[in-house]
Parts: structure tokens; sequence; C-alpha cells
């Protein structure tokens, strides 16, 4: 047997540069820098709610976007670290500690290299809809109640990881309250919401008032709060929790690459937690590589590249302290919208990071908790697919129970049950549909067939959830029934199960005296016809092309067929 062929490493970047000039390195640069400002409270906000320090987010969105761009499957994808990684990684932290975080990024990280490597890429475009929506909105929900310690300014030292015990502990603090807190953060959530947005502002601006609509459109709005909060901490001495209250600030450098040290112990406790990082990495960055293929003019992305990009990106990461990073579609949006043509943008975007830690990084420690929570809270709420949930009462009970099974086991539980438990609920209303779409009729009136013969149509596919129907065909023939045929140039796909089904029903009709006839079979059952053995069984009479053979078939002059129970 031959192994699969893996798939060839060619990161996008190659094909992107030919033909390259100098008006779309200008594109790329202007829209590199863009997303560079817009991605820095974004990963500040992200490795704090996930439980690491700010300057471990820095250094995913710097090393990991970096690598995302340089060798990705996509022309405009922005990776780093993301909101959807938020309730992971704090559980991830909290169960095992960071070390073991970084351990568990890396081998993620080398389970999407695989996956990318043996063309495995578009089987997670196969995961239903129902499911991805579920999980994103149990994962918002679980972000904006992860914030309300910092966005309320209550004093919790730790949060648990756990749903009721979140909200158990938010309940017994809730006499700590500190006012101010959510003032700077919901004036954060305003100005966020209520900030122009560059890809909604005018291309033809005219006049005073749209120039300077344009102008601020340029500025990410999470950077306006971030730095209004900021100087309002700083000038008023507001009593507020801030990046260097609570972290002592963020080094003016990159940290010193380092191997975690792993044992076979720990790899083997870590492995569900990989495989949570890998699955909601691959899903998350091939469905914002999808939405850029949409926004973009350029060629589709290639997603098992993709995915080996995303693969070496989480395996290096952690080298420098870095956390879990994906394809992150806020980002990735504005780099389109910015006017970006090839992943130099997004290389860009990565040394613009690493100007801001270089350069000015002891300014964020004034940055109060209280207003990356209040940006966080627009970050889950953007997140969520709301409106699905008021659009479930146009779909049927299998949509409207694998979402919201998927929503509640994502809130009360984990990503990894949800996921599992939506795909089980999935493929059993799957079968379930599939079922119920095969029947077994009679033929048309004034079909035309020869004394002895009865047929029945079958239509769908013939598997292990509809045998039921064939198993009963042999039931309650009529006396003078001889042969029993089977029309199934409708039947589009059959199984192994499928083809039990007929060998036992040709088996009892043979001990009743009578016969099976199998009429228009398509390519796919009547491969599997001959392959299983039940064409020598039923012999060339048996296998008829159309209704016209049967019609013209001969039957031999015997005795009538016994009555049912008389077999024998």
């Amino acid at each position: 047997m031959s192994l699969p062929r893996l798939h060839a490493f060619r990161p996008r970047l190659l094909d992107s540069l030919r033909g390259y000039d100098r008006a779309r390195f200008a594109r790329d640069i202007g829209a590199g820098l863009t997303v560079g400002i817009v991605a820095l409270p974004l990963a500040l906000a992200f490795a704090i709610a996930s439980g690491v320090k700010p300057e471990q987010g820095l250094a995913t969105a710097i090393v990991a976007g970096f690598l995302i761009s340089a060798l990705g499957g996509s022309s405009v994808q922005i990776g780093g670290p993301a909101g959807a990684f938020i309730v992971i990684v704090y559980g991830i932290v909290q169960r095992y500690g960071v070390h073991n975080l970084l351990i568990a990024t890396m081998l993620g990280g080398l389970m999407m290299l695989a996956l990318g490597a043996l063309r495995l890429g578009a089987l997670v475009r196969y995961i239903p809809v129902s499911i991805v929506i579920g999980f994103t909105n149990g994962i918002a929900v679980l972000i904006a109640l992860s914030q309300l310690k910092d966005f309320l300014g209550l004093p919790i030292a730790r949060m648990p990881a756990d749903f009721f015990a979140q909200l158990e502990t938010l309940w017994q603090h809730r006499a700590g309250l500190n006012p101010i807190a959510p003032l700077v953060g919901g004036a954060c959530s305003l100005l966020v919401l209520a900030w122009p947005k560059s890809y909604t502002m005018a291309r033809d601006a005219r006049g005073l008032g749209e120039r300077l609509h344009r102008a601020a459109a340029h500025l990410p709005g999470t950077l306006v709060a971030l730095a209004l909060a900021t100087l309002a901490t700083s000038v008023l001495h507001l009593p507020l929790d801030t990046i260097g209250s609570r972290f002592g600030g963020i080094p003016q450098s990159l940290p010193t690459p380092a191997w975690p040290g792993l044992s076979f112990e720990e790899a083997k406790q870590l492995l569900m937690p990989a495989l949570t990082i890998a699955l909601l990495g691959a899903i998350e960055s091939l469905l914002c590589a999808r939405v850029a293929d949409n926004l973009g003019e350029g060629r589709r992305h290639d997603p098992n590249q993709e995915l080996m990009a995303q693969g070496i990106a989480n395996v290096v990461a952690p080298l420098f302290g870095g956390i879990p990073a994906t394809g992150t579609i806020a980002r990735t949006v504005t780099n389109v919208k910015a006017g970006a043509s090839s992943p130099v943008s997004g290389m860009v975007h990565a040394l613009t990071l690493l100007v801001v830690v270089l350069a000015a990084a002891p300014l964020a420690s004034q940055v109060p908790l209280a207003a990356l929570a209040g940006i966080l809270l627009v970050v889950a709420w953007n997140m969520g697919e709301w409106h699905e949930f008021a659009r479930l009462r146009h779909f049927k009970l299998p949509y409207r129970a694998t979402l919201l099974g998927t929503f509640v086991l994502t809130v009360v539980f984990d990503l990894t049950v949800a996921v599992e438990a939506g795909l089980m609920l999935a493929c059993g209303f799957f079968v379930y549909r599939m079922s119920e779409l095969f029947r077994v009729s009679e033929p048309p009136p004034g079909t035309v067939l020869p004394a002895g013969v009865l047929l029945r149509q079958v239509y769908g596919s013939l598997f292990f959830g509809a045998v039921a129907k064939v198993e009963a065909l042999g039931e309650q023939l009529p006396a003078d029934c001889r042969v029993l045929a089977l029309d199934l140039h409708q039947l589009v796909s059959m199984d192994s199960t499928g083809l039990d089904a007929l060998v036992q029903l040709h088996r009892a009709l043979q001990r009743s005296g009578r016969r099976l006839v199998l009429v228009g079979l398509n390519e796919q059952p009547a491969s599997l016809v001959e392959r299983g053995g039940l064409a020598a069984q039923l012999g060339p009479d048996g296998l008829l092309a159309d209704l016209a053979a049967l019609q013209s078939l001969t039957l031999p002059v015997t005795e009538s067929p016994p009555q049912a129970g008389q077999a024998g």
C-alpha cells in the first residue's frame, strides 16, 4: 500500500512576489502599518484575558504573525493571538500552568502542521455551520464573562475557569465594585463602537467633514480609546488597576528564545489541550482565510499550506513565550480594506509591533485594565453571531439542537466537549434525515410487467440507517409473486450494510422459491454488488439494465411459489 502524497510546501509569498512593483509595495507598507496599530491593543488585551503576561501577547503577534504571513497559503490573512483562544488558553493556564501551555501550543502546532502536510485542510470545511456558530457564540459569552472582573474593578485575585464558579466568584465579590472602572470601561466600549471604521469611509471624500471622517477612520478606535483611557488614568490619578500595577510593565525587547522542557508524561497529559488548540486554530484560520477570499480579488487561499504555516508559527512562538495563534478576522478585514496586495503587509504588521515594543513598551504600564476589558467586551459582541438565535425558528429540530447544544456545552464545559458532542449530534441527525429520504414505493399506475413479477422502486441511499425498509420487502409478498424486481436507477449510493441487506433478501426469496432481480444499477452500487459477490449469486438474469429489459423478461414455467410460512 502506497503512502499518501504529502502537500508540497510552497508559501503564497513566492507567487505574490512575481511582478511585484513599487506601487504594490507602498500599498502593503500602508496596510501593514495600519494593521500593526490595530493589533497592538488587541494583543495586550488577549494576553491579559488569557491569564498570561501582556508581553506574551505581543510576542505572539510579532513572531507568529510574521511566520503566518511569510509561510502561509493566503495573500492577505493576518495571524496572531485571537479572541477565540482566550477561554481555551485561560483554562489550560489554570489547570496546567503557563509552562505546560507553551508545550501544549507546540504540540497543537505539530498537529496542524501534520494536517496540512497530509492534505487534510479541506476536511475542516466539512464541520457543519451550526457547530461553528454554536461554539463561536459560546466563546463570545465566556470572553464577556471573563472581563467582568476588570470591567467592574472587582478585587478578585484569580478567576476560576469553570463557568458556574466564575458566576459564583463574581457574585461573592460584588461588594467590591469600583464605580470608576465601569465608567472608564463603558466609555471605551462606546468609543470603539462609535468610532469611524476605515472600511466604511468614503473613497472620494469631499468637504472638511468628510476629510476629517476619513482621517479619523485611519486610526483604530481601540487605540484611541486605550490612549484616552491611559491619559485620563495618569492625569487624574484614577484608582484603577493598570498593566504596570499588576504585571510590572512590559520589557523593551522580545524574550530570549528558550526550549521548554518536555517529558513523555507531560505530553500525555497535554494531548487533549493540544488537540483543542489544533482544532480551534485550524477552524479559525481557514474560516478567516475564506472571509479574506470573499473580500479580495486575488487567488483563493491554499488551506493545506495555510495549516502548515499555522503549525510552524505555533511551534516557534512558544519559544519566545508566545501563546496560540491563528488567523484573525478583524485584522484580516482591516488589512484587505487598507489595500494589502500580498503577504508583505502581514510581515510589515509584525515588524511594526516589534518597533513599538522596542521603542515605546514602557508607555503601556499606565494602561488601565478596565479599558482593555471594555475593548474585549466589544470584541466578544462582534465575535458572536447573535442574529442566528433569532433565525432558529426558521430551521428544523436537527439544526436547532446542534447549534444550541454546542453553544451550551461550550459555555458550561469546554470547546472540545462541545465540538465532539456537536459532531455526534450532527452525524446522528444526518443519519436520521438520510434514512427518512430513503424510500421504497410502488411503480406508477399503468406500468406493464410480466405475470408473476412484483416491481418496487428504490430512492435515495441504501445504508445502515435505511436497511430496515429493504428487509421488510420479503415479507407478505403476494401469492402469485415469483420475482421481486427492484428498480434502482434512483439509488445514488450504497454501503456494505445495504449490500448485506440485499444479500439476505436474495436468500430469503430463494428459500421461498422466488428470485431477486436488480434493475438499473448506478456505478457505485453496481461496483459494490460486483465486488461483494451478489452479482454472481443473482446470475446474468438477476441484473438488468432498465425496465425495458424487465418487461421482456421470460419466466420459466414452474410451480407456484409456496405461501408465506410454507418455505423450507
